[in-house]
């Protein structure tokens, strides 16, 4: 049996959890919700990386679905909102394929129902807008992580691609982590600076997560993960979810990017921006500028080192598609889990440790922090702190 065989055949019964699927977005972003104009019943190849057919080809057997917003909207809390409806569609209208998920348990039951159980995380605290009701709010809807920070600032939390406002976390934002303990909710430390992620870790009592960042050590890029993190995820029993982004996988790539995105802007678009037209600014782009291609290989080269740094027991996968205009190759699309998985066979993984990887690690962590959330609410109630009573 070849290591493609052996590969599906693990996922039939391990099936991948993926931290992070930007769907949502792009169906705002390219048809305003229109489910019609993209049923994803059907192949939709020529316009997003995801669809059922595709889901199933690629073993995909939990979705943790992003409600991301950008961070420059006006209105991010309606914003946000807009997209968890966009989900909760999503799982109504494909009942017979997706499973409305929000425990362990849950993604269990799909697992053994053949449906793919359907999570919701939010990508940056933006979302909240500096309103801790509004983080439990979020959590009564079915959103299972807070993704701290996006690309920019939020006024407690520091990202990873802004300059330095607070140093990490503020005591607001070590609140924002306290709640979400309290809550069951995820912390999610992708797209933060790196001392955002030391405070958030020494705040935690419960696992965090990196729903989609990859190794600095391998590629040293801001978006992820310096060894002395990862180092600490044991002692905190939290995650990291490699990502596919070429940007953030393959070191060729990162000043390819940066020139990409000058470019983006100098023609009026945001930098991360997928509709067609500004897909047709990327292309012309890249006919001119051969762009630096990753592969299999170069996401496995990040999980061989993440596993020896943080171990087997602390890896998982965040593909990140529909959020990027570009993917490895062997991983163009979500049907593409099983090349990792038969690269990562040929390169000695056992099974078992790949069944943790794809299915074991996501749900115990999960699972874990319902075990804190109810530890924490038999001691304390709802916290109604401000920023302004915090951080003054």
């Amino acid at each position: 049996m070849s290591s493609l065989e052996q590969a599906r055949e693990l996922l039939r019964e391990f099936p991948v959890v993926d931290g992070h699927n930007d769907l949502p977005w792009a169906l705002r972003e390219q048809v305003r919700y229109d489910l019609d104009a993209r049923d994803i019943a059907t192949a939709q190849n020529a316009h997003l990386h995801t669809d059922i057919p595709r889901l199933r080809e690629g073993g995909v057997g939990a979705q943790y679905w992003s409600v991301y917003v950008r961070s420059d909207l006006p209105d991010a809390v309606p914003a946000t909102l807009e997209q968890i409806d966009c989900v909760r569609q999503l799982i109504a209208r494909y009942g017979a394929e997706l499973r409305p998920a929000l425990t362990a348990a849950d993604m269990e039951a799909g697992r053994r129902e053949g449906r793919i159980a359907s999570l919701m995380g939010a990508e940056g605290g933006h979302s909240i807008a500096n309103s801790l009701g509004t983080l439990r709010g979020l959590y009564e809807l079915g959103v299972r992580y807070l993704t701290l920070t996006h690309n920019d600032n939020v006024a407690w939390a520091d990202s990873a691609t802004d300059e330095p406002g607070v140093g990490g976390l503020s005591e607001f934002g070590r609140e924002v982590v306290r709640e979400m303990n309290r809550l069951g909710m995820l912390v999610d430390l992708s797209h933060v600076a790196a001392t955002t992620m030391r405070h958030a870790l020494d705040t935690s009592v419960a696992p965090v997560i990196f729903s989609h960042s990859s190794s600095r050590a391998v590629c040293d890029h801001p978006r992820n993960i310096p060894d002395d993190v990862l180092e600490r995820l044991p002692g905190n029993g939290g995650m990291a979810m490699v990502t596919f982004v070429p940007k953030f996988v393959l070191q060729a790539a990162v000043d390819w990017t940066a020139a990409a995105d000058d470019n983006m802007r100098a023609h009026g678009f945001h930098h991360l921006a997928t509709t067609p037209e500004a897909m047709k600014v990327h292309r012309a782009f890249e006919e001119s500028n051969p762009r630096p291609v990753a592969t299999v290989s170069t996401v496995a080269d990040h999980l061989d080192h993440m596993r020896e740094v943080a171990g087997i027991d602390h890896l998982g996968i965040g593909g990140d598609y529909d959020g990027t205009a570009f993917t490895p190759d062997g991983l163009n699309d979500v049907s593409g889990y099983p090349n990792l998985i038969a690269e990562l066979l040929d390169r000695g993984w056992s099974k078992a440790d790949l069944a943790k990887l794809t299915w074991g690690n996501a749900v115990r962590v999960l699972g874990a922090a319902e075990d804190v959330a109810r530890e924490e609410r038999g001691r304390r109630g709802p916290s109604n702190a401000t920023l302004e009573e915090l951080d003054g």
